[in-house]
């Protein structure tokens, strides 16, 4: 027999108090005494109590709050994405929750249940990798939820998304093209999506040239990370370029480089995807592939309004891809003859989702 579910009356009878104090203490519409907070309070914890959240969000009660979820904001990229939601945000009237997972799957699925109850009007989320069942169940149906940088499965969640494999595989081409045979990933955990989908990419590079995919170097620490290059660097075929394929792994990559003192481009190239701050401006300056960062977390906050304000938006979902730009600079073995001074981009190259130049171009 199918267990009664807890209603607010059995929260109300257990705490001794009506059924419209325990409605005020969770819509927070009226102050209750800190006795009687604390005994609905209590009642709600013995009884494992979920408050219906689709009953309430179909009262007609407007937050004019959206929640947004990142992994965590050391990363520039995920605090650009915020930074641009929130902008866009205050211009629609609207405040925002921001919080962060730490890439938990508990922890962001709990922080998605409190914004709930805070009565968000919508979601914006950089999801936890296999998260997506979680948002699928009834009480996240009546409420728009826009992902970005990784996409949720289900057709009612909104994308917005880069061309990672184009890019990672322009980069990889361009490597190519100066000579390298033997290019080494630096990846993080294998189940992000923009990590593996940029590691396709580097892989549709080397095959199309005619060769083996070079070591996946599992970059999850600078420690772990300064101890696998060294490791290859130190090995009888080692690499003669290494992409990393974000901006934290280019990090790693450069900090260990540096304290190793090996020299960049002349015994070992380097190329990556995420413009790093003082990309420009290092010696030698960084090749990359470029994300439009800010534009990524405006056009997710764009979609997500459209969703709110009940706007004419195809009903299943919107999955965009933004190009990327492909930035040679120094650090592939291109040289500066172009650029009008040191920290000048050599030159750019705009990569669409399914679209790549027909050669890349070498900067001698």
């Amino acid at each position: 027999m199918e267990q009664r579910k807890t209603t607010i009356a059995d929260v109300a009878r257990l705490a001794g108090v009506g059924k419209m104090t325990v409605s005020r203490f969770l819509n927070g519409s009226a102050k209750v005494s800190e006795e009687t907070a604390e005994k609905v309070h209590r009642a709600i914890k013995n009884l494992h109590y979920q408050p219906n959240e689709i009953a309430r969000s179909l009262r007609g009660l407007n937050s004019k709050t959206i929640g947004v979820i990142v992994p965590y904001l050391l990363d520039p990229f995920f605090a650009t994405c915020a930074h641009a939601i929130s902008t866009v945000a205050k211009e629609q009237g609207y405040s925002v929750i921001l919080t962060t997972s730490d890439e938990n799957p508990e922890i962001e699925h709990k922080q998605a249940i409190l914004m709930l109850r805070r009565q968000v009007n919508g979601l914006v989320m950089i999801p936890v990798a296999g998260n997506d069942h979680l948002y699928v169940g009834e009480a996240f149906s009546h409420i728009p939820i826009v992902s970005l940088d990784r996409p949720l499965a289900g057709p009612h969640f909104d994308s917005v998304l880069v061309a990672n494999r184009a890019g990672a595989k322009a980069v990889v081409e361009h490597l190519i093209g100066h000579g390298h045979r033997n290019i080494a990933f630096l990846g993080l955990n294998r189940s992000l999506y923009a990590v593996n989908t940029r590691y396709a990419g580097y892989c549709d590079a080397l095959a199309q040239s005619g060769y083996p995919p070079g070591p996946y170097l599992d970059c999850i620490s600078q420690e772990k990370c300064a101890a696998l290059i060294r490791s290859q660097l130190q090995s009888s075929q080692p690499p003669t370029a290494f992409f990393a394929s974000n901006n934290l792994t280019m990090r790693y990559l450069l900090h260990t480089l540096y304290a190793e003192r090996v020299a960049i481009p002349r015994r070992v190239a380097v190329a990556g995807f995420d413009d790093i701050e003082m990309a420009d401006v290092a010696h030698p300056s960084i090749t990359v592939i470029r994300q439009p960062v800010y534009q990524i977390g405006e056009l997710a906050a764009n979609l997500l309004f459209k969703r709110i304000s009940g706007a004419d938006v195809a009903e299943t979902r919107n999955r965009v891809v933004l190009p990327v730009e492909l930035i040679l600079r120094g650090s592939c073995g291109c040289k500066a003859r172009f650029a009008k001074s040191a920290s000048d981009n050599f030159t750019s190259i705009v990569i669409n989702p399914e679209t790549l130049p027909e050669q890349m171009p070498m900067l001698d």
